[in-house]
């Protein structure tokens, strides 16, 4: 539901100004899981095929906090009279900070110089591209949204931070079944340096144009529905819920992760 974040290209893309709010709550039950905030905007420009846009994401994994600025610029070529290529490029602002106060300690041997509640704060810049090749039923895309990898903060020998490479291959496309009824299968690859491979797979039914579910999985991970409703030509409300299928989700108290979006265009 919100590409842009992870594909600069996408920006300006339908030629119209949008917003969208994001909320995502993961691994409900589990104190600190991660929570994401985002708020999106972006537009076609006066210059032909340029789109503008920016972003701002938050997110809170336990003790930590991390807050991106985003500010998102495309560029749009048409190859065909039903094709088109896009180049986007992104830069980025990112704040991390750290809050010790927030963990437990044993106290049986004395208090941890490190950990007496001080919160930590670093800044650090970051560039990244995409391309997006699409047609009205087809779309595949490459994107790197940050290339620089970054050392945070490094306060002793178990006090580090990493901002690795990724990279995502993405594509899908649409078919008509029939007059009312279209299918939108999809896929994301997530390439992470130091991490494993992540597949996220997805098909949606598309009712009138107006009603939109499916399914999502996300290979050895998780299992998840999709919700979509557009309530007019502008504002568009879209749900999601996903369930861990690992030992996170069958042993441990977790209740699944959610996600709202709602755009406006």
């Amino acid at each position: 539901f919100h590409a842009q974040s992870y594909n600069p290209a996408y920006v300006g893309l339908a030629l119209q100004k949008k917003l969208i709010l994001f909320y995502r709550s993961q691994w409900i039950g589990i104190e600190g899981a991660p929570k994401t905030q985002t708020l999106a905007y972006s537009s076609p420009t006066s210059i032909k095929g340029l789109g503008i846009g920016f972003g701002l994401l938050k997110d809170q994994i336990g003790p930590t906090s991390e807050i991106f600025f985003d500010l998102d610029l495309s560029y749009l070529i048409r190859i065909s009279e039903n094709s088109k290529m896009a180049f986007g490029l992104k830069g980025s602002a990112h704040l991390l900070e750290v809050n010790y106060s927030l963990l437990t300690q044993d106290l049986s041997k004395g208090t941890d110089p490190l950990l007496l509640g001080k919160a930590d704060n670093r800044w650090s810049p970051n560039i990244g591209m995409g391309i997006l090749f699409y047609k009205t039923d087809f779309y595949i895309g490459l994107s790197a949204p940050s290339f620089l990898e970054t050392l945070y903060f490094d306060r002793s020998s178990l006090s580090k931070s990493f901002n690795k490479l990724r990279i995502y291959a993405m594509s899908g496309f649409v078919r008509e079944l029939n007059h009312h009824l279209l299918l939108r299968p999809s896929f994301i690859l997530k390439i992470a340096v130091g991490a494993p491979l992540q597949l996220d797979l997805a098909a949606s039914l598309i009712f009138r144009n107006k009603v939109s579910f499916g399914i999502s999985y996300r290979l050895k991970e998780a299992l998840g529905g999709l919700f979509g409703y557009q309530f007019s030509d502008s504002f568009f409300i879209g749900l999601s819920y996903d369930k861990s299928t690992t030992n996170l989700g069958q042993y441990f108290f977790n209740n699944g992760s959610a996600e709202v979006i709602f755009r406006y265009n």
